[in-house]
């Protein structure tokens, strides 16, 4: 088996720990008991712990300069150490598996007695401001013996980190190690912990009252299983045969800042044991499209969902540009390919399938020659904003015989599209307002303005009349501030969310040449 799911129990009782790993025995194949979480009393009644858990448990008691919320003295620290430590079974499974001690913490007589008793020290070191720069030589100077395993856990502050420990890992592929990028950055460490050669990856139990995440990054491990499939990735499950054959599970993934709210992976890994492929599509937030990819080509990314601010800033990178992607001057998808990406974009079908099936009915019950004729012809659009999701989506209106408007808070950028096809623009203002008064026959919020924790609204300026379409392409919250106002008003109302799959749908049958 590669990599194992351990989940940290953050409780404040013995109690509320044990609860929680019922919930989650399925999911995980080992514990981190974080003593430094416990309510004070409870501290000392952790010995009998590993045999009620009735799972592998990890020793823990994290300093507050470590990530954890342990303040006491070091003293009292390693005397709880050797409580959970002392009075040992033959029985090894009544005992605690591992025992996490830091680098710079030195309890010879604790680690004579973990040896003895086959309690695996796991020598640790954590850096929770940044990433170091050489993690090769950390890594490989971390452990005192043979028989330890090593854990480095960093802070990354950009994809850049990220790639450093990447990096670490194909150095020190035969070492025994745990390697984790800390924070929404890393989470491709922690997914992909098999093939960096980790032996765990660390999660959290998610949403259960009185149960802190014990690290930023980590990931709820049914979500890990379910959603990821964690226990088939790169062979965690046949892997000597996958071995052989020289197969790696293909690694995909959406790319964008800040990316705190997408539904993407969910879309996409829920395709894969559907058509049986063997892949996984991950998060990747990147401030710089730059970063992207070079850790795309770092971790060999098969392909990826490019999405807000990314659309046009990964055109110069592309070695081939399908002509979706020429006309409209924005692209959503990309694929390597031998001598490069390959660019499309899927977002100007997701968004007129979408549209078009709102305003006429379902299209599965419609005749070729009906879905033929649907169109928005005589339609007065207006259409906030004039990023990469807005180009694809001017570029359908026209294709479909619709007028628009592009209104954007830069007048410059709302003209250089809306003139491409001969369509009116403007700027977010009292002005806009009333010309919106001449466009509202369908209303499109195509930018990130109201997105999840962002309370906004775009255009506050116009007021709704009641007869407007209005289409958010925000999925997440279900009702942008805009979509409310327009609902409130009376509007027939859309979210992002059918355009999402759509475009999805999409990219899926590109990133593995399926037919339609």
């Amino acid at each position: 088996m590669g990599a194992k799911i351990c989940l940290c129990l953050t409780g404040k009782t013995l109690r509320r720990d044990l609860q929680v790993i019922e919930k989650y025995r399925k999911y995980i194949d080992l514990v981190e008991l974080r003593v430094d979480c416990l309510d004070p009393v409870e501290r000392f009644d952790l010995r009998p712990f590993p045999e009620q858990a009735d799972l592998p448990v990890i020793l823990t008691i994290r300093r507050k300069e470590d990530g954890g919320n342990w303040c006491g003295g070091e003293s009292t620290r390693i005397t709880l150490l050797a409580k959970g430590l002392a009075f040992a079974q033959t029985d090894r499974r009544r005992n605690f598996a591992y025992v996490d001690i830091e680098e710079d913490l030195s309890v010879p007589g604790i680690e004579e007695v973990a040896r003895a008793f086959g309690t695996r020290i796991i020598r640790s070191f954590h850096n929770i401001r940044g990433t170091d720069s050489d993690l090769t030589a950390k890594i490989r100077g971390l452990c005192r013996f043979g028989d330890e395993i090593a854990k480095v856990a960093v802070m990354a502050n950009t994809l850049s980190d990220v790639q450093r420990l990447w990096r670490a890992a194909k150095d020190l592929q035969n070492r025994e190690k745990i390697l984790i990028s800390m924070g929404p950055l890393g989470a491709g460490t922690r997914i992909l912990a098999d093939r960096m050669g980790s032996s765990f990856t660390y999660t959290s139990a998610k949403d259960e009252l009185g149960f802190p995440q014990a690290a930023s990054g980590q990931i709820d491990p049914k979500e890990l299983v379910e959603c990821y499939h964690f226990r088939s990735l790169d062979g965690n499950k046949g892997k000597e045969e996958k071995e052989r054959k020289g197969e790696k599970t293909a690694v995909l993934g959406i790319t964008g800042y800040p990316l705190t709210a997408t539904d993407s992976p969910k879309l996409h890994n829920a395709m894969y044991p559907r058509d049986s492929l063997d892949a996984v599509y991950l998060p990747f937030p990147a401030a710089a499209i730059g970063d992207f990819l070079s850790l795309a080509d770092e971790i060999g990314l098969h392909g990826a969902s490019v999405t807000v601010p990314h659309k046009e800033a990964i055109l110069p990178h592309l070695a081939f540009a399908s002509p979706e992607v020429k006309h409209i001057g924005a692209c959503n998808t990309i694929v390597r390919r031998p001598d490069g990406w390959h660019g499309y974009n899927t977002d100007a079908e997701g968004f007129s399938s979408s549209l078009l099936a709102f305003i006429y009915g379902d299209e599965t019950k419609m005749t070729e020659k009906q879905r033929a004729k649907r169109n928005l012809r005589g339609k007065k659009i207006t259409v906030v904003g004039a990023g990469g999701a807005a180009r694809a989506i001017v570029a359908e209106i026209h294709r479909l015989k619709g007028k628009a408007l592009v209104l954007n808070r830069t007048p410059a950028n709302a003209n250089e599209l809306a003139t491409r096809y001969g369509f009116r623009w403007g700027c977010l203002d009292e002005f806009g307002a009333v010309r919106t008064a001449t466009f509202n026959d369908i209303i499109i919020q195509t930018t990130p303005i109201g997105m999840e924790g962002d309370t906004g609204d775009p255009f506050p300026l116009y007021q709704f009349t009641g007869r407007e379409i209005v289409y958010d392409i925000i999925y997440k919250p279900e009702r942008t501030p805009f979509l409310r106002r327009a609902q409130e008003a009376g509007c027939k109302i859309l979210n992002g969310y059918d355009m999402l799959v759509r475009q999805a749908i999409g990219q899926h049958r590109i990133f593995f040449d399926l037919p339609e």
